[in-house]
Order: structure tokens, then sequence, then C-alpha cells
């Protein structure tokens, strides 16, 4: 089964903007590798803007593709942050008497002036 190419927006703008240029049909399918009759489509759409959008949206793609990773960066070093204290907390001693709570910390000795 053959696999088709896939070709970004910017490219296919470029070939038909050079087609507008004056460049012949046969010239630019021979140096690009392309199909003439798909060289022809690419003009046509870009005649009628429809690369417009797509360049667009693979802006947008693209700009989401970025914040994801970003974003997948930081709940990776949160999660290694995690890790870190959890065995910290596995490690550190323990208070030979009273509650401690993750919460509200160790329970509070009286002071002198609530004694007496």
């Amino acid at each position: 089964m053959a696999k088709y190419r896939s070709y970004s927006v910017e490219f296919k703008r470029q070939v038909a903007q050079e087609f507008l240029a004056g460049e012949m049909l046969h010239g630019l399918a021979r140096r690009h590798d392309v199909s003439r009759n798909l060289i022809r489509i690419w003009i046509r759409k870009n005649e009628q803007g429809a690369f417009d959008g797509d360049a667009q949206a693979a802006d947008l793609i693209q700009e989401y593709e970025a914040r994801i990773a970003a974003l997948k960066r930081l709940v990776g070093k949160q999660a290694l942050e995690l890790e870190f204290l959890k065995g910290a907390l596995k490690n550190a001693p323990r208070p030979k008497k009273g509650t401690t709570s993750v919460i509200t910390g160790p329970a509070a000795s009286p002071s002198p002036k609530d004694v007496g």
C-alpha cells in the first residue's frame, strides 16, 4: 500500500505563489517532485483563500502543542518534587508523643500566660 506525502500549508502557498509569479507549471512540478495536477489544485485553493484559514489553524495547533509540552514539563517537575517530599517524609524523625497533622502541624505547647 502506497504512503501519501503530506505538505505543509506554507509549502503549498509558496509553490502557488511561484506559479503566480510566472514560473512554468512543468518546471515547478519537476523541481518540487509534485504532480502538475496537485499544483493546479493548490493554485486554485490559494486563489480562493483556503490556505489562509489552514495557516491560522496550523499556527493555533502549533501554539497549543507548545503549551501542552510546557504543561507536561511542569507536571513532570511537580511529580518529581512530590516523590522527593514523600521520601523525605518517610525518613524524617517521628515525634515521640503528641499528634501531628499535615494540615495543622504539631500540637502547640501552652504559653506561660495561659497556664496561670
